[in-house]
């Protein structure tokens, strides 16, 4: 087995060895693309199955739209193409021609098959939605349209880095429409919402809700509110969006709705996602220096059961209560694994789950068998405790609800210990030069003070809290009066 950084000597190595050990993904033959292993996946799944039932719960439905978008598109709202210009993969060819090179075969793009329009690999799908929402939109019967896409994208990142940031990654894009923008705003704070129970109550990792600052907004929104969580390093990662786009691409694409009175006027929109971003997030959040740790909720092997023996005779009677214990769990706590490989010794299988974050360990020998108990072990604590066969369903419910909240109430409290009120300039510059954490910070509301720091610091505005002191104060950094505190961090 390879060795995992500890964090405190590399906390970048750490968590790419974290990634391995773990076998959640790989680095692929395209460059800042990555192949999401069946480990990394299986998480995935279960954010899919989960997210994607709150939002059917909230009446929303999905589609799928193309991957490839007319370069026009782009064009027609001036913010939303200025955002992701830099970003964009571009299609310009729709064949390939067979030549000859130095006596060897190759093939390029045939200069024939050159596209009179290019076509833009999705970075998002705005564009391509709201053309098609002008079809489908005429009166204000059609409204709302409430509609969610699971979806790849790329976009051309520079430093690429597993989960957190790659060309390509996974995510789940919703758009919807309506008729008043108090519908649109009401829509945009409920999925906020949503975003920051799962992150709550399903990663077991606490956010803080707010809304982005114009420089962060999304390109072509009215309003960007964001949902920041504190990972173990001290930086903020974003976790999710959920974008207020008033009327900008209804009016970009001509979309309106004739109401009960007759009137025509423009709809009002919502975009918001989530993506394999969260992936990284909840690696960084809960992990340690022996591998993975993942809250109960979101894994996709609840427990693992290891069956120990000696000898042939052992080894059938023990695998056999395995198997049977096995079915009443499943049935109890979901998809529960028997390890009954035999070229591995116990200790192996131990680490072995214990890197891929397995939040629950059940071993079973002869002389557990004999009193009808097993030896239960979990991940993050490696706390243990025997339990009878007749109690095991009941008491692994049990421990992996502790260990659920266990996981929550460590990442608060480290957040609490590593949010600092900040009053000066000369306490701001100290913190991140040393320490860092998030600051709670008087600002001015100047994008261009926002800058200034960031050029000075390398240090962002990561939202204004819904929920934040407003007390008169003087900006941190140009001591302007402030309107109230933000939090500012480094981020990923």
């Amino acid at each position: 087995m390879a060795e995992i950084c500890k964090r405190s000597d590399d906390y970048s190595r750490w968590y790419q060895d974290v990634i391995q050990a773990a076998e959640l993904a790989d680095n692929s033959p395209v460059r800042g693309c990555m192949v999401i292993r069946p480990n990394g996946y299986a998480i995935w799944e279960n954010i899919q199955r989960i997210l994607d039932a709150k939002f059917k719960e909230l009446g929303h439905v999905n589609a799928y739209f193309p991957l490839l978008i007319p370069k026009s598109f782009l064009a027609r709202e001036a913010e939303h193409v200025e955002g992701f210009a830099k970003e964009c993969a571009i299609v310009t060819h729709h064949r390939l021609k067979q030549v000859t090179v130095n006596g060897k075969t190759t093939v390029i793009p045939d200069p024939d098959s050159k596209l009179e329009e290019e076509y833009v690999i999705r970075p998002t799908s705005e564009t391509v939605i709201w053309d098609m929402y002008r079809k489908w939109i005429q009166s204000y019967r059609d409204l709302p349209i409430l509609i969610n896409q699971w979806a790849n994208v790329m976009r051309w990142e520079m430093r690429t880095r597993m989960f957190l940031r790659t060309t390509e990654f996974l995510w789940q894009e919703g758009h919807t429409a309506h008729a008043t923008a108090a519908e649109a705003r009401a829509e945009t704070l409920q999925m906020l919402d949503v975003y920051s129970w799962f992150a709550e109550e399903i990663l077991a990792m606490p956010v803080i809700k707010g809304v982005k600052t114009a420089n962060e907004r999304f390109a072509g929104a009215v309003e960007t509110f964001s949902i920041e969580a504190m990972m173990q390093d001290g930086k903020a990662l974003q976790a999710a969006t959920s974008h207020d786009l008033g009327q900008n691409f209804a009016k970009a694409f001509d979309v309106k709705y004739q109401d009960a009175e007759g009137k025509v006027e423009h709809v009002w929109a919502t975009s918001w996602g989530m993506s394999t971003r969260i992936i990284g997030a909840l690696i960084m959040t809960h992990s340690d220096d022996e591998g993975l740790v993942l809250p109960p909720r979101i894994a996709g092997t609840k427990a693992v059961i290891v069956p120990i023996w000696k000898n042939e005779e052992e080894m059938a009677q023990v695998c056999a209560a395995a198997e049977g214990l096995a079915v009443q769990l499943r049935a109890a706590v979901g998809p529960v694994h028997v390890d009954k490989r035999d070229n591995m010794r116990p200790g192996w299988k131990y680490a072995e789950w214990e890197r891929k974050g397995v939040p629950l360990r059940i071993e079973l020998g002869p002389r557990d068998l004999a009193g009808q108990q097993v030896m239960m072990v979990a991940r993050h604590d490696r706390k243990k405790e025997a339990v009878g066969f007749q109690q095991l369903a009941e008491a692994v419910a049990a421990e992996l609800a502790r260990i659920q909240q266990d996981l929550f109430d460590r990442a608060l409290q480290r957040r609490r210990e590593n949010t600092h009120v900040i009053d000066s300039w000369e306490a701001f510059l100290a913190l991140f030069a040393g320490p860092g954490g998030f600051a709670e910070c008087h600002w001015c509301g100047d994008g261009d003070c926002e800058k200034a720091v960031q050029e000075e610091t390398k240090v962002t505005i990561r939202n204004l809290p819904l929920v934040r002191d407003e007390t008169p104060g003087s900006c941190v950094h140009c001591g302007k009066p402030s309107i109230g505190r933000v939090v500012f961090a480094q981020s990923y």
